[in-house]
């Protein structure tokens, strides 16, 4: 497993962008980071698992929502910088904002509109 993960070209942080794509769509659900130690465990148990910034510990996708993501495939890019996953999104919805997507917003005329609609209230989605 070292071998693998020595292969990936680690930001100074410690971190390799990690981008999620639905894997029989192609759609391109979202993009957060990873350490070692969440590449190492995504691999291991099947499953999505990132790096929080910002709570500064590893942070499996779902673990609130529901909404985890399967594992089908991975890789990385030719400069070994980004990390691709191909994963089946569980209950649809990978945004915290309670879309499909992450990316619901497009540039049309000159503004953001959003073109992707709220499939669960996020108050329904992170009951706390």
């Amino acid at each position: 497993m070292q071998t693998i993960l020595n292969q990936i070209k680690w930001n100074e942080a410690g971190l390799v962008p990690a981008i999620a794509q639905q894997h029989d769509t192609g759609k391109v659900l979202m993009v957060a980071w990873m350490n070692r130690q969440a590449l190492q465990t995504t691999i291991e148990e099947g499953r999505a698992v990132y790096y929080s910034r910002s709570r500064k510990k590893l942070w499996r996708k779902g673990e609130q929502s529901g909404h985890i993501q399967k594992l089908k495939e991975l890789r990385i890019d030719c400069d070994s910088d980004v990390v691709l996953m191909q994963v089946d999104q569980i209950g649809g919805i990978a945004c915290h904002t309670g879309r499909h997507t992450c990316f619901y917003r497009r540039y049309e005329n000159g503004r953001w509109n959003e073109v992707e609609p709220v499939l669960k209230d996020q108050a329904e989605i992170y009951k706390t």
